[in-house]
């Protein structure tokens, strides 16, 4: 049984007691995805409906509870924690939980605190996380195209993201783009944007569109696989497997052309469950141990049960014992409505 060494939402270190959590198919669970608000600041067409109903921040947890939460889980093994959304650092006071996160990984005990954004608050925060101990980001970015940035983010400034990956380069942090790709929007942008990624030293990762969530627009429209897409860049670059691992689903190939690195993620075509080491927090205290599929854990009220951390962990190991095998995302004209009925917002993809 682990305790909390220390008062509720306190930095102390934390000594991981036993192997990794395994899951009944025999997966380590060593990554966790922690969603630290459903809020964003943009409104991108293929994840949210632009007239939102967010969660009330009356049912978030606290910073420090998502702190106390995290720690946890590193002592059950988790070896790297993502802080997703939503956006983010649009999260009141986000630093506090960096500082926290960060600790873990100057003491050892954490291999890696990243992050995924938007791009729109890296000018403001890029210093900062690096002080904190985040080396590496993946920054979401759908074209170069200014206009068409603004028709599917709906809310974004182009040029303010660029200053945010100019102010995070500049900081040290090494950036991944990633990319959804897009029918009729962005698949024949995706060569120009690799160039763009590798030119300047950071890697890229395309992604295929998934069906989470209500959104206005008929996803069967947007999905394009990346065996398409893959194919069509095979005209223009020469693409080599290579073994790389950053501990995500992204399978990577070696672009001779530009000497980069370049990750494709897909859910639709060929799901990458059989490897999959991770569960994902939402801001509510909620476990899903799969992102494709609804069961979940409430980890709120173990949490504030007590603050000795044993029923909080006998609660993690309960959840870990329903991961699935995989996911079962279906697109096509006969499925119309979302597989998953909650939006990528949620659960921070």
């Amino acid at each position: 049984m682990n305790s909390f060494a220390g008062p509720v939402g306190g930095a102390a270190p934390i000594i991981a007691d036993k192997a990794p959590m395994i899951d009944p198919f025999g997966r380590a669970v060593t990554y966790l995805r922690v969603s630290v608000t459903d809020r964003c600041d943009f409104r991108c067409t293929y994840c949210m409906a632009e007239n939102m109903t967010f969660l009330p921040k009356k049912d978030l947890l606290t910073l420090e509870e998502l702190n106390r939460l995290c720690s946890a889980f590193i002592s059950k093994g988790v070896r790297k924690i993502r802080l997703t959304g939503g956006e983010p650092l649009v999260r009141k006071n986000i630093m506090f939980l960096v500082r926290e996160l960060g600790q873990h990984v100057k003491a050892g005990t954490l291999d890696e605190l990243t992050l995924t954004t938007n791009g729109s608050q890296l000018a403001k925060y890029a210093d900062e996380l690096y002080d904190s101990g985040v080396r590496r980001i993946n920054v979401s970015l759908d074209t170069l195209n200014p206009e068409k940035f603004k028709a599917i983010t709906r809310w974004g400034d182009y040029h303010k993201v660029m200053e945010g990956i100019d102010a995070a380069q500049k900081a040290g942090l090494k950036i991944k783009l990633n990319a959804v790709a897009l029918k009729d929007f962005n698949e024949f942008e995706i060569a120009d944007m690799l160039r763009f990624a590798h030119g300047r030293g950071m890697d890229m990762t395309v992604i295929e569109t998934m069906p989470m969530g209500e959104i206005d627009e008929d996803r069967t429209d947007q999905y394009l696989p990346l065996s398409k897409l893959r194919a069509d860049l095979e005209e223009q670059f020469t693409l080599t497997e290579i073994p790389y691992k950053t501990g995500g689903p992204a399978r990577y190939v070696e672009v001779q052309e530009t000497g980069g690195r370049l990750g494709f993620i897909t859910p639709m075509t060929h799901n990458f469950c059989e490897s999959c080491n991770r569960v994902r927090l939402t801001c509510t205290g909620t476990l899903y141990m799969c992102l494709g599929q609804n069961d979940a854990a409430d980890l709120r009220t173990a949490l504030r049960a007590s603050e000795n951390d044993g029923y909080l962990s006998a609660a993690i190991d309960e959840a870990i014992t329903r991961k699935p095998k995989g996911h079962d995302f279906i697109i096509d004209r006969t499925h119309k409505r979302p597989a998953v009925a909650r939006h990528m917002s949620v659960t921070g993809g």
